[in-house]
C-alpha cells in the first residue's frame, strides 16, 4: 500500500493515490487488491503493530476515502481483501494500556503474560524474530510479555474468549463495511505452549544462521492448538457470503493441508510460495509443484504466490527472461495466482543505501539477507524522478533503472507486463484455464510441461527453462494461443515444436 501511489507528495502511497490508479488495475485485468495494514499504527514494523484496528491511519488518509475507494473498486469489478493481524497489537493500543496496568485490569489476561524466571530473568528461551528474547519486562505488573515480533508489538492472548471476540468484531466492522476478506498474518503463530516449554537448539544452525533461528519454534510455532483459532475466525468470516480467508502459514508443504481444515474449514487459501522457494529448473519445479499438488486435501483449491511486502523480487531470482516464463506460469497452472505490484513489470531488488534503512530487520539482524526494504521500494509509473509515485521525497529510493516502468511497457506491445494483460485476458476466455485439472508431464531437456483438461477442451503449457533453443515433446496438433515473447500469431501447430530460448507457449489441442 505505502508503496504503490502517493496522492499529497507526502512521499507514501496512500487511499486517494490507489483510487487514482484503478484505471490502471482495470486495464490489466486484477480481480483483487489485497492491502498491507492501513489501520492506526506508531508504524514501527511497517503498520503491523497497530493500535486501532477500526480506524485508518492518517497516513493513508480517512475511514471516508476508504469507503470511496471500496465503491470505486467495486463498480470496476475488483475486490478488496484487508490483512487481518490477530496475533499482537502495538504496545500503544488502548487494550495493552489497560492490560499492562495492574494485573486485576479487566484486560489484565488479553496478553501473554509470565512470572520472571528463577534468575529473575525471562521466563523461558524463546526468541523474537527480530533478535533478542520474545519477553519484556513491565515494571508496572512486575512481570514479562511475550512479543513474537518487536517488543513494542506484544502478543494476545487467544486463550482467552475476550479477545477471540474482540478480533471478531473487528472482522465484522470492516466486513459491514464491504470488504470482501483478509489475508490473516502469522496465522500459525496465534497459540503458544501453555507450559513455556523451552524451544530446543537448531542442530543445524551454525555462525550463519540468524540468531532468532538458533532454536527451532516447537512449542512458539505452528502449535495444534492454533488450528482451533484459525476455525473460529472462519466462523467469523461464512456469517457473510462470498468473503475469503487466506492466510500465512508456515512449515514444509507436506504440512500445508491441516490449514484448509478437517473436520472444520480453516483457510480457504493457505498462501503457497512454493515457486519462489524452488530451484529455478525444470526438474526441480516439477518436483516443487508434484508435492504442492500431492499436500492438498480433497476438494482443496489450490494457489500460487510470487511476490510479497517481505519476500525478495522473483526477477532478481530467475532473471527478466526467465520472469516472461514464471509469468506464463502463474498463470495458467492450476490455482489462484498472487504477484505483488511490480511483479507484473519485473521489477527486481532495490539496493537501499544504509542512510535510508527503514526495516527493522535490517536494523537489528544486519549481515544476514533479512532486510525487507529492496522488495518494498515503490512502485516506477514512468521515467522521471520521482517514478510518477511521488511529487515528493519516496520514503524509500526508487528503482535506478529508469527505463522499467509500467507507461514504457504499457507502450511496448512486447512487455512484461502486456504478457501478463495478455495472459490474464486468456485465463478470462478459455474456462479450461480457471477450472480445468491439472495433467501433469515428464520435465525433460530443460522444459517444463504440463496440461489443463476440462470436459472436451485440453491446454498444453511449454516451458523452456534454458538460454537455448529446446524441442518441446508432444503429439498431436492445435492452435498455438500465446507465446511468452508475444511474437508469434495464433496459428496451427503440430508437436514436438522447438522453443526459442526461455520461452513459453501455450497450445490448445486440436480433437
Amino acid at each position: 500500500m505505502v508503496s504503490f501511489q502517493d496522492s499529497n507528495g507526502d512521499g507514501q502511497g496512500d487511499l486517494v493515490g490507489l483510487l487514482q490508479r484503478i484505471d490502471y488495475l482495470t486495464w490489466l485485468g486484477v480481480g483483487a487488491v489485497w492491502l498491507t495494514p492501513i489501520y492506526k499504527s506508531p508504524n514501527h514494523d511497517f503498520g503491523y503493530d497497530i493500535a486501532d484496528f477500526c480506524s485508518v491511519d492518517p497516513r493513508f488518509g480517512s475511514l471516508e476515502d476508504f469507503d470511496h475507494l471500496l465503491r470505486a473498486l467495486h463498480d470496476s469489478g475488483i475486490r478488496l481483501i484487508l490483512d487481518l493481524v490477530p496475533n499482537h497489537t502495538s504496545d500503544q493500543h488502548a487494550w495493552f494500556g489497560e492490560s499492562s496496568a495492574s494485573r486485576n485490569n479487566p484486560k489484565a489476561d488479553w496478553y501473554l503474560w509470565a512470572e520472571a524466571g528463577a534468575n529473575g530473568g525471562p521466563p523461558n528461551n524463546w526468541l523474537s524474530r527480530f533478535g533478542g528474547s520474545a519477553w519484556e519486562w513491565c515494571e508496572e505488573r512486575r512481570q514479562f510479555y511475550y512479543h513474537s515480533f518487536l517488543p513494542s508489538q506484544p502478543d494476545l492472548n487467544w486463550r482467552n474468549p475476550e479477545v477471540r471476540e474482540a478480533i471478531a468484531a473487528v472482522m465484522r466492522f470492516w466486513l459491514e463495511r464491504g470488504v470482501d476478506g483478509f489475508r490473516v498474518d502469522a496465522s500459525a503463530v496465534l497459540i503458544k505452549d501453555d507450559l513455556l516449554r523451552d524451544n530446543p537448539p537448531d542442530p543445524e544452525a551454525n555462525d550463519k544462521t540468524p540468531p532468532p533461528q538458533a532454536f527451532m519454534p516447537l512449542f512458539t510455532d505452528d502449535r495444534p492448538e492454533a488450528m482451533r483459532c484459525i476455525e473460529y475466525v472462519r466462523e467469523v468470516l461464512d456469517r457473510y457470503d462470498g468473503k475469503l480467508l487466506c492466510g500465512e502459514v508456515q512449515g514444509k508443504t507436506d504440512r500445508i493441508g491441516h490449514f484448509y481444515g478437517n473436520s472444520k474449514p480453516r483457510l480457504h487459501l493457505p498462501l503457497n510460495f512454493a515457486l519462489l522457494d524452488s530451484e529455478w529448473n525444470a526438474i526441480s519445479l516439477q518436483a516443487t509443484i508434484d508435492a504442492y499438488f500431492n499436500a492438498l486435501p480433497q476438494g482443496a483449491w489450490p494457489d500460487f504466490v510470487i511476490g510479497g511486502h517481505d519476500k525478495h523480487r522473483v526477477a532478481s531470482k530467475v532473471g527478466q527472461s526467465q520472469a516472461r516464463v514464471l509469468a506464463m506460469l502463474l498463470m495458467t497452472i492450476r490455482g489462484t495466482p498472487f504477484l505483488f505490484a511490480g511483479d507484473e513489470i519485473g521489477s527486481e531488488q532495490v539496493p537501499i543505501p544504509s542512510d535510508r534503512v527503514q526495516d527493522p530487520f535490517e536494523k537489528l539482524m544486519k549481515g544476514f539477507d533479512l532486510g525487507r526494504d529492496p522488495e518494498r521500494a515503490p512502485l516506477r509509473w514512468d521515467d522521471t524522478e520521482g517514478g510518477g509515485f511521488t511529487s515528493g521525497e519516496p520514503w524509500l529510493p526508487l528503482s535506478r533503472d529508469r527505463t522499467r516502468n509500467i507507461k514504457a511497457q504499457q507502450g511496448d506491445r512486447n512487455s512484461l507486463l502486456n504478457l501478463y494483460r495478455e495472459l490474464i485476458a486468456l485465463r478470462r476466455e478459455e474456462p479450461c484455464l480457471l477450472q480445468g485439472e491439472y495433467l501433469p508431464r515428464r520435465a525433460q531437456n530443460d522444459v517444463f510441461s504440463f496440461g489443463r483438461r476440462m470436459n472436451d477442451t485440453e491446454i498444453l503449457v511449454g516451458l523452456n527453462f534454458s538460454g537455448e533453443p529446446r524441442l518441446w515433446v508432444w503429439e498431436g496438433c492445435g492452435v498455438r494461443l500465446l507465446s511468452t515473447g508475444l511474437d508469434r500469431n495464433q496459428e496451427k501447430v503440430a508437436g514436438p515444436i522447438h522453443l526459442k530460448p526461455n520461452e513459453g507457449v501455450i497450445v490448445k489441442v486440436s480433437r
